[in-house]
């Protein structure tokens, strides 16, 4: 049965005890006398045990802190893309209904600017910043956008007071350049205008030294303030400082198979995987560790070794956010939620077909020596991505638990610590809790309404779990889809991984996803196939195109932009050649004349 239960396994009596600067060592769950501060923490492509406070293998005690000071959910779920998350954690809306039904890199013509797929906030779809602003906060944005580009799309067009933006899916950590051939250059915004970046920089300590300046722009304690950071860690190019990867040095020379099983067991230990519960082990198309060249597992696990650097240095950024809040005497009325958007990322940009000419390109190699730093664009690929999904099946893209099985951590005011709740929580949650938890006003006459439901009765411990065992909660993303019911899900993913067939899953018993219960249970099978097909009718999902790949669209779309950015200079080119041959025949009329 879901319920509230005290985290009691997993983590050291010292970490239970270690208070983070200024909270007491208890902290029972209150309304706080004032509006309390919230921070908004977005991890990109992070799996559900990428946390130490999860058994991850990553060095990450602030966020960890945050999670014995707080409540940890372990029944939380996310989309599948990070664009689709990114709408609807911030408006508590589904992703259809918000408008942000995929991501552009992914997007088929026959889908392009119909409702729902137009990639950008709709209308009348208020952020959790335009609703709290309207309740006098600040509000205050650095890091990953990805919800629109054009006039009034990008943050300080959603309530953001002040933003530093980066409108494209990722970008190099260490300059403002791109990360892929989709795009031409590292977009990004100081409130809405085209930002001047640092020559150098890393994107993890840029994030946070932002939100530090902005909020210093006001004395503390003038105004409650939400600060959203949407962090590039651990999105590709997977890059960190050697002093923080270094750390890791041997951690992975095993490699992924012994990776996933570790993570397998230290899940059992932990309860994210119930006792007699099986995990399934690497696919079948990954590759044999033992039979890969010497010189090839030295790059790949160095690969896991940056990641978890990646995660570390972020982690210390967040460190340095929390203590800033604490000398500014905020740090008892804050709230933090930290999350992901996604499960990990499984592609690898770097042999691509021509990927090599683009790189030289744009500066970029991928050299052991230096992989993780600057001028590296480093990846982890599919088989590590299987691997630190364990417990979960595939990653980012579908809609396996791998790909939207995340952590959610609650932290601060209004949140009992050393909490751990089972209970089945979505990311259109998160704002509805948020709002709650501010004591924030109605929303407008005429706003589009909120699918997401608050989680404050469940951290109250007033009731078991914020959605009723018979209420059906789907998601959809390019074909992918998932819904969920009680404590049954349906799942169908897509090639070219998946095979696109509905299957049926026990999540209580088998968070695995190892035993297909369709065929033993036909009449729930078929009532969850029409509760989907209601969801789809409801939100305004579009059918796909024959044949769809999401890998061969990313290609056929980066293709297609790089053409775009050519036509220019391709252009003039031609008006120059053009003027070339008209001039040549205007001379020699000329001299014919003369």
């Amino acid at each position: 049965m879901m319920q509230l239960k005290r985290w009691a396994g997993g983590l050291t009596a010292g970490l239970l005890l270690t208070a983070l600067p200024g909270v007491p060592a208890a902290d029972p769950i209150a309304t706080s006398p004032k509006r309390p501060n919230v921070v908004l923490i977005l991890v990109d492509d992070s799996a559900l045990m990428d946390f130490g406070a999860f058994g991850g293998e990553a060095h990450t005690p602030n966020i960890d802190r945050l999670a014995a000071r707080g409540a940890m959910f372990t029944g939380y779920h996310t989309s599948p893309l990070c664009s689709p998350s990114r709408a609807m954690l911030l408006t508590g809306v589904d992703n259809h209904r918000a408008g942000v039904a995929t991501i552009e890199e992914v997007l088929p013509a026959s889908q392009k600017g119909k409702p729902g797929y137009g990639l950008h906030i709709e209308p009348g779809v208020l952020t959790v910043a335009e609703r709290l602003k309207q309740a006098g906060y600040r509000t205050l944005m650095a890091g990953k956008w990805h919800l629109g580009h054009d006039k009034g799309q990008l943050p300080n067009g959603h309530g953001f007071d002040r933003s530093l933006a980066l409108d494209a899916s990722g970008a190099d950590n260490y300059a403002a350049k791109p990360y892929m051939p989709y795009y031409a250059d590292a977009p990004w915004f100081e409130d809405g205008v085209r930002a001047r970046m640092p020559a150098s920089y890393y994107s993890s300590d840029l994030i946070v030294d932002r939100m530090i300046k902005y909020l210093d722009e006001k004395p503390a304690g003038t105004q409650p303030f939400l600060a959203y950071l949407a962090f590039q860690a651990v999105h590709i190019p997977v890059q960190a400082p050697r002093a923080f990867s270094d750390h890791y040095r041997g951690r992975f020379d095993a490699g992924w198979a012994e990776l996933r099983r570790q993570r397998a067991e230290r899940a059992r230990a932990l309860g994210l995987l119930p006792p007699g519960a099986e995990a399934l082990g690497m696919p079948q198309y990954a590759k044999a560790w033992a039979r890969l060249s010497e010189a090839d597992r030295r790059s790949y696990a160095r690969s896991m070794e940056v990641y978890s650097g990646m995660l570390e240095a972020m982690d210390a950024s967040v460190g340095r956010l929390i203590s800033h809040i604490a000398a500014r005497g905020e740090l008892d009325n804050t709230v933090f939620v930290v999350t992901s958007d996604n499960g990990p990322e499984p592609n690898d940009p770097v042999h691509a077909p021509a990927m090599d000419l683009w790189m030289a390109q744009h500066g970029y190699d991928h050299n052991l020596k230096t992989l993780g730093e600057p001028g590296s664009l480093n990846y982890i690929g599919p088989d590590w991505a299987a691997a630190i999904s364990s417990p979960g099946s595939l990653y980012k893209f579908y809609t396996a638990e791998g790909g939207i099985h995340v952590p959610l951590i609650l932290s601060g005011p209004g949140v009992a610590p050393a909490t751990r709740v089972s209970a089945a929580a979505f990311v259109t949650d998160v704002t509805p809790t948020i709002l709650d938890l501010a004591s924030a006003p109605p929303a407008p006459a005429g706003s589009v309404s909120v699918d997401g439901r608050s989680l404050r009765p469940v951290l109250a411990g007033g009731t078991a779990t914020a959605h009723p065992a018979d209420e059906a909660v789907g998601m959809e993303v390019s074909g992918n889809a998932a819904l969920f019911r009680g404590a049954w899900k349906i799942v169908r993913n897509m090639p070219p991984v998946g095979d696109g067939r509905w299957r049926l899953y026990d999540m209580a018993t088998d968070p695995g996803e190892t035993r297909d219960r369709s065929g033993d249970q036909p009449a729930l099978f078929k009532s969850m196939q029409a509760d989907y097909a209601a969801y789809e009718r409801r939100v305004g999902v579009l059918p796909l195109p024959a044949g769809y790949n999401s890998m061969k669209q990313v290609a056929v779309n980066a293709i297609q932009r790089q053409i775009g950015f050519a036509l220019p200079a391709l252009g003039a080119l031609v008006a120059g050649l053009i003027a070339l041959i008209v001039g040549g025949i205007w001379l020699r009329r000329r001299r014919r004349a003369a």
